[in-house]
């Protein structure tokens, strides 16, 4: 946990700064988010920015969820749900 100083100074955990990236002199954007302020390195940020990236990042999620879906084939109840689209409109009874 890190704490923040007397200069609202804050100091990344080493593990964080591995994983992400982050190394001395780098910039940071502090993000508000709900309840909650996202840390991301500046270079990202502005790389979220570049439509071309978006659609790239977009596309690689779109194949990780088309594997993801491909290992658990989507199962079929024989019996259906017991009841038809078309027997909602005629439960309500005559106008």
């Amino acid at each position: 946990m890190a704490k923040v100083t007397s200069k609202l100074q804050v100091t990344v955990p080493k593990a964080i700064a591995v994983q992400y990236g982050i190394r001395p002199g780098d910039e940071i954007e502090w993000v508000p988010s709900g309840d909650a302020i996202r840390v991301v390195p500046a270079d990202r940020m502005a790389r979220a920015a570049d439509p071309q990236w978006r659609l790239k990042v977009f596309d690689a999620a779109t194949e990780r969820q088309r594997l993801r879906q491909s290992r658990h084939p989507r199962r079929r109840s024989q019996g259906g749900r017991g009841w038809a689209r078309e027997e909602l409109y005629d439960r309500a009874g005559p106008r």
